[in-house]
């Protein structure tokens, strides 16, 4: 009985560390490439993703937007909500947005299941806060946002070269049709 309880938790242990590896980022975003100085309160407000590299966490979803508000103990509250057409029904998480080091600085954490932070960096922002370059803490996330559906070309060129700087696939981004 001991030994059948004990052969359970290796295998579980196997399998947490199994996904924590799949999800680990094998290389990491240096800190010189977030943006420098970020205005969070600018940053606030509702952003539709128009690309991303293809992930498991958002695999099937469309129409996926992201609203941020301010919390009272300063952290960022962010909502997503998308649509899921293989199973036919909208979706929603709600997160908590925290700040890894300066306030004034584009390098932030993002908790959907508390207590598990995961890096959520500003690579890229314009001037007036329409269009955002964001990553994970590696190669393996990457989005291009904007506040309306779409996205200027000279926008999507500037975020794209920012990002081949860095080494993301391009070539592998998911286009979202609107």
């Amino acid at each position: 009985m001991k030994r059948g309880k004990a052969l359970i938790g290796v295998a579980a242990a196997a399998w947490v560390a199994g996904i924590a590896y799949a999800l680990w980022p094998k290389k990491k975003i240096p800190g010189s490439a977030v943006v420098d100085p970020f205005d969070k309160e600018r940053y606030l407000g509702k952003w539709n993703e128009v690309a991303r590299l293809p992930n498991l966490i958002e695999k099937d979803l469309h129409d996926l937007t992201e609203e941020y508000s301010l919390n009272e103990d300063g952290t960022i509250k962010v909502v997503t909500r998308a649509f899921n057409p293989v199973k036919n029904k909208a979706v929603e998480a709600t997160g908590t947005i925290k700040f890894k080091s300066s306030q004034t600085r584009g390098q932030l954490e993002v908790a959907y299941f508390l207590p598990i932070y995961l890096d959520y960096n500003i690579l890229d922002i314009d001037d007036d806060y329409q269009y955002a370059l964001v990553s994970g803490r590696g190669l393996d996330y990457l989005w291009l946002l904007s506040r309306e559906s779409s996205m200027p070309e000279e926008m999507k060129q500037r975020f794209l070269q920012k990002a081949m700087s860095l080494g993301f696939e391009i070539s592998e981004l998911e286009w979202m049709d609107y």
